[in-house]
């Protein structure tokens, strides 16, 4: 484990509380929602104290202010994910908004009846039924790869998938019920090869996993701050300058526009055509001192820690009798989510049992009906970590478990 662990908890104010019913907290649900460090709560709380006011408009100096600390937060975010251009970040309220603002302003623009959309099984709802979607109002035409037994992409299934009128992929970066790591350069040059673009979910991914726009020739990128350490209700969509400029407006109203006449309007330069309205400020700022936070903790360290988790976390999961953990067993190949069932356990009854020791986990499908579908199971219960876990956490989830299966009789 990192040396500096303790120090690196102690960032996290939420940490060190216990329970309403007295047990402390072991927190294994950052996949559904990290959890913030106090530099970002702090952060939020300056911008509100200090220098609120609309960004983008009026000369005073508290706008000015709050515009420089927007506009720095977008350089940030464009030299946390390798972007050659700030225009090409696009603050919306999160992954989902980022995913249907592609979905439609390119969907309804460049998709043509009959053209093809290839997605997967493993997808999270939010970039699945917007395709889906789009697809049906253009008549255009889904694919989708398989998986295998592994839980893994299929690729030469993928590239047999290819056409010449195939015009998107849209795929996660790594599954936030499977743990897998998708190969997204790999995917991305074939995806180039037969004509295509590529839309990658960065929710899960971005994270936990060094990204590079560029040299992974990623199109379109999304992800949500929520998960990234960052405040909710915002989100980061990065477009490939080319075609960005290129696509109309998703929104309509204040900021996007350049002028407006009683018979036509003309589009704002990017990105404010895509920022229509006032921006959630304060946690565009905020967001900016989350990646900060990453940047100065380094993927070094959160991989290294996350790796030496997942190891444990398996190994010990593994010993439990009647459990079955869905993905890759190889953890080269997954990230720190671990989602399993118990024979003969509900999972909501397992996830309640587990919330009575402390333990937060996520139960249910995960906006991923059809790869529960497909592993032919209704349910399952999700511990997702991160680098502020330990394996101690890991251990009291285990206890949590076997007093969990003694309550519902399966010992």
């Amino acid at each position: 484990m990192v040396a500096n662990l303790s120090a690196i908890r102690n960032d996290f104010p939420i940490l060190q509380r216990s329970l309403p019913n007295g047990k402390p907290l072991v927190y294994l649900d950052s996949g559904a929602s990290a959890q913030r460090p106090q530099v970002v709560i702090d952060k939020i709380t300056e911008v509100y104290e200090q220098y609120y006011s609309n960004v983008h408009r009026g000369v005073h100096q508290l706008g000015d202010r709050v515009t420089t600390e927007m506009e720095s937060a977008r350089t940030c975010i464009r030299k946390f994910i390798g972007a050659e251009h700030p225009e090409e970040i696009i603050f919306t309220s999160g992954t989902t908004m980022s995913i249907n603002l592609i979905a439609y302003s390119w969907g309804r623009h460049f998709l043509k009846e009959g053209d093809e959309i290839i997605l997967n099984e493993m997808e999270h709802h939010a970039n699945f039924v917007p395709w889906q979607a789009i697809a049906k109002e253009q008549g255009a035409v889904l694919k989708f790869i398989q998986l295998t037994p592994e839980g893994r992409l299929d690729l030469e299934h993928y590239q047999s998938l290819l056409t010449n009128r195939t015009r998107l992929v849209a795929v996660t970066g790594m599954s936030n019920v499977l743990g897998t790591i998708n190969p997204i350069t790999e995917m991305a040059r074939l995806a180039h090869a037969a004509g295509a673009l590529i839309f990658v979910d960065g929710a899960q991914s971005v994270p936990h996993l060094p990204v590079d726009v560029v040299e992974s020739e990623i199109d379109f990128l999304a992800f949500s701050g929520h998960k990234i350490f960052g405040p909710s209700g915002i989100g980061v969509l990065y477009g490939r300058k080319a075609l960005l400029e290129n696509l109309p407006p998703f929104l309509y109203g204040g900021n996007m526009i350049s002028e407006v006449h009683l018979d036509e309007s003309k589009w704002a330069r990017l990105p404010a055509r895509f920022e229509a309205g006032t921006p959630a400020i304060a946690q565009a700022i905020a967001l900016g001192t989350a990646i900060e936070y990453v940047n100065q903790l380094g993927f070094d360290v959160i991989e290294e820690q996350e790796h030496q988790l997942s190891q444990y976390a398996m190994e010990r999961l593994q010993s439990v009798p009647g459990l079955e953990i869905y993905g890759p067993q190889e953890l080269e190949q997954r990230g720190a989510i671990f989602s399993f069932n118990i024979a003969g356990a509900h999972p909501e009854d397992l996830a309640t049992l587990l919330d009575r020791k402390g333990i937060a986990v996520r139960h249910g499908h995960h906006c991923t009906m059809p790869l529960h579908q497909l592993l032919q199971i209704p349910a399952s219960v999700r511990a997702s970590l991160t680098f502020y876990n330990t394996t101690e956490d890991i251990d009291a989830l285990i206890e949590a478990i076997d007093f969990a299966r003694q309550r519902l009789r399966l010992v």
